[in-house]
């Protein structure tokens, strides 16, 4: 696979859909930090890009699209799709939260709401696949997924990122997928992910996908039970670290506090792992900041 040129061919085609993020600089613990503030892309989360991407490169039938998500992916396939026109059903576990399903819902789409988790949901998207023909998006696990996340990493090189650590929050894996397919051994990136839903530090550690306890403050964005193939197979060597929650939800307060950023705890997880220590940089240290959904919606 040639990620590179699939994440250009992706980041011309969705130019003008997905917003381009600014980047923010601070000194946070005694480091100097780049954020890129993906949270500010459309629906709170990088998810649009994938989406978009997906959309765009292929024909979509009559029947429309389907998605699984913990929330965000949802939301974006959900916007994405109206944006272009197409009827979309959004499949989400009961751990969704009312937030997110109402930013789902107000975008047009149609959401069902599962009991269970995330796997749950993806059960009765494929269901719902098999009985229409909708064509389903995947949250993570899909080339034209991937390739979109990846715009982000591109777009943030031409914004002039200089730091050789970047650190990224994990779930299902696609947005880390992205960055590894987009700089390869470029820069040393770093997969963060909660103590208590970790899928891919655990697939390391056994050297393949295997499933994983879901739960805790990050479970309804990052809450993956399995670490996608693609991830899988290009984070081989990487560095991961997992951090508890409560060093996430500091890094959302240090973000509101010091950067006036209002993102989930999911968000703000790639932070944690810099500021409790799980990863310590030896020059300046990039972060990926990543979901803009807070539940209850603090404004809603």
């Amino acid at each position: 696979m040639d990620w590179r040129n699939e994440i250009k061919a992706a980041r011309a085609r969705i130019a003008g859909h997905a917003r381009v993020t600014p980047v923010t600089k601070l000194t946070l613990a005694g480091h100097e930090v780049s954020l890129k503030l993906e949270q500010i892309q459309h629906t709170g989360s990088f998810k649009a890009r994938g989406a978009f991407n997906t959309l765009l490169s292929t024909e979509v039938p009559a029947a429309g699209v389907v998605a699984a998500s913990g929330g965000n992916h949802g939301a974006a396939v959900a916007y994405a799709a109206a944006s272009l026109g197409h009827p979309a059903h959004i499949f989400v576990p009961e751990v969704a939260g009312p937030a997110k399903i109402a930013l789902i819902e107000r975008t047009g789409a149609t959401c069902h709401v599962v009991p269970g988790l995330y796997a749950d949901a993806m059960e009765a998207a494929r269901a719902h696949e098999a009985a229409t023909g909708a064509m389903q998006i995947h949250a993570y696990d899909a080339v034209p997924t991937v390739a979109g996340q990846g715009t982000c990493f591109a777009e943030w090189d031409a914004q002039g990122l200089d730091a050789e650590d970047v650190l990224i929050a994990v779930g299902g894996g696609g947005l880390i997928a992205g960055a590894l397919a987009w700089w390869g051994g470029a820069r040393r990136v770093v997969a963060v992910e909660p103590e208590q839903t970790c899928a891919l530090n655990a697939a390391l550690k056994a050297g393949a996908p295997v499933d994983v306890d879901v739960s805790g403050v990050g479970a309804n964005a990052l809450g993956a039970k399995r670490i996608g193939s693609i991830c899988f197979d290009l984070a081989q060597g990487i560095d991961s670290v997992t951090v508890p929650d409560d060093a996430i939800l500091e890094a959302q307060r240090v973000l509101w506090q010091e950067a006036r950023q209002l993102v989930e705890p999911a968000g703000a997880c790639a932070l944690a792992g810099l500021l409790c220590g799980a990863w310590v940089p030896k020059g300046p240290v990039a972060v990926l900041v990543c979901g803009a959904n807070p539940a209850p919606d603090p404004l809603g």
